[in-house]
């Protein structure tokens, strides 16, 4: 069972982060540079490559208030 990690270590790409949170890329990273949004881990030295963690951005969609138009 590889592929069954807990939620709080599964790493998620920006493509699922995107679709479970329903924000743009640019929303996505203006979010994280004001620290309102995790921050994605390094998965290479360089950088180039990250994710985030899965329980992070499901603490944050869980504390994020529905009444801006999100799912409640």
């Amino acid at each position: 069972m590889a592929n069954a990690l807990p939620n709080s270590k599964r790493l998620i790409k920006r493509p699922e982060v995107r679709e479970k949170t329903a924000l743009s890329d640019s929303e996505l990273y203006r979010q994280i540079a004001a620290g309102t949004f995790p921050r994605p881990r390094r998965l290479t030295p360089n950088g180039r490559a990250v994710a985030w963690l899965e329980s992070e951005v499901d603490a944050w969609i869980e504390s994020t208030p529905a009444e801006n138009g999100g799912a409640a």
